[in-house]
C-alpha cells in the first residue's frame, strides 16, 4: 500500500517488477526511464541496471554501488500479477492459471473510495444482487476455502428484467475463484450459447480507504454445436470478442452503482447478518489470513 512498483520488459522476453526509485538519488524509473538492451536506464543520471538490480553502467565514471530492489513477479494468462507480503518474503502460494486461451481481451480501470475487502464482499452477497443490480444469485453449495483460495458457485437468474431474456431458465452458471486480496476470477458459462467467459476483478489498495479497481475480461466459443455458425472461425472470433465486451460494459455498469455506496460505506465488523447471509461471515473469517496479526 502506498508504495510504487514499475514493470518493465526486456528484449529477451521476462518482465521485471522493481522499486520505482531509483537507489542512488531517488528519481522515479517510471516518468523518464528507459529499458536499453538489458538494461533499466534511470533518467536522472543514466545509470543502467542489470537484471539482477546492480547497477552496471553510467556515463559520467564508475558506477555506484547500488542495487535496485525488485518484487516477485509471476505473468499468467496474459496478466503480470506482482506479489505483496511482509518485507523480503518470497510467495508462499500461487495464483490459479485459467485454460491457455483465456487472455484479457477488453480491460477497464479506475480508483475508487473503497476497501478491497468491502469489493472482494459483494461475491457473497447475494440480497445486494438483486436489490442493488436487478440481478439474482442462487448459490449452487457453501463457499469452499482451501488456504488462500476461496471459491463460491452460483447460478445467475434475471431479475427485473434489467440484464438479458430469461435463457432455459438459467441464465448462466458461474464460478468465483479468489486468490488472495488481489485477485478474483469470475468464470461465466452460457450454456445455451456454448459460451466461456472470465471476469478478473484486481483491486488493489493505495491507501487504507482508496483503490484501483481493474477488469479485464475475455469469452471463447467452447461449443461450437451450440454457437449457431459456431463451425465458422470468423463468426467464432466475433462472437468472442462481443461477448468480452458486453461483459465488460456489465460488469462496469454494476460497479458504477456500487461505487455510490462504498464511498459512503462503513465497515461493520460485526454485522447483523440474516440466517441466509453466512457466506459474508465466512468469507470474512477467511480473509483474516491476510492481515498481519499484530
Amino acid at each position: 500500500m502506498d508504495q510504487d512498483c514499475v514493470l518493465y520488459r526486456t528484449p529477451d522476453g521476462v518482465a521485471r517488477a522493481v522499486d520505482a526509485h531509483c537507489p542512488h538519488l531517488g528519481a522515479h524509473l517510471g516518468h523518464g526511464g528507459k529499458v536499453v538492451g538489458q538494461l533499466l536506464v534511470c533518467p536522472f543520471h543514466r545509470l543502467g541496471f542489470a537484471p539482477d538490480g546492480a547497477c552496471v553502467s553510467s556515463p559520467s565514471g564508475l558506477p555506484p554501488r547500488a542495487r535496485l530492489g525488485h518484487l516477485p513477479l509471476r505473468e499468467l494468462n496474459g496478466l503480470l500479477l506482482v506479489w505483496h507480503g511482509p518485507a523480503d518474503t518470497q510467495p508462499s502460494w500461487e495464483p490459479p492459471a485459467l485454460p491457455g486461451w483465456a487472455r484479457p481481451t477488453a480491460l477497464w480501470k479506475r480508483e475508487v473510495v473503497a476497501q478491497v475487502q468491502d469489493i472482494l464482499e459483494n461475491s457473497f452477497d447475494c440480497r445486494h444482487a438483486s436489490e442493488l443490480h436487478g440481478l439474482s444469485m442462487r448459490p449452487v453449495a457453501p463457499p469452499e476455502a482451501d488456504g488462500p483460495l476461496m471459491r463460491v458457485r452460483v447460478r445467475i437468474h434475471p431479475a427485473k428484467g434489467r440484464l438479458l431474456p430469461r435463457l432455459d431458465g438459467v441464465l448462466a452458471h458461474q464460478t468465483i475463484t479468489m486468490a488472495g486480496l488481489g485477485m478474483h476470477t469470475t468464470e461465466v458459462i452460457v450454456d445455451r450459447l456454448g459460451l466461456t467467459t472470465y471476469l478478473w476483478t484486481l483491486p488493489t489498495p493505495i491507501s487504507p480507504t482508496r483503490t484501483v479497481l481493474r477488469f479485464a475480461t475475455t469469452a471463447a466459443v467452447t461449443d461450437t454445436a451450440r454457437m449457431p455458425g459456431g463451425t465458422s472461425p470468423l463468426l467464432r472470433t466475433a462472437a468472442s470478442r462481443a461477448a468480452s465486451r458486453i461483459l465488460l460494459g456489465t460488469a462496469i455498469k454494476y460497479a458504477y452503482e456500487d461505487i455510490r455506496i462504498w464511498a459512503h460505506k462503513r465497515y461493520r465488523p460485526h454485522p447483523g447478518l440474516a440466517s441466509d447471509e453466512q457466506a459474508i461471515g465466512q468469507f470474512r473469517h477467511w480473509a483474516r489470513q491476510f492481515y498481519p496479526t499484530s
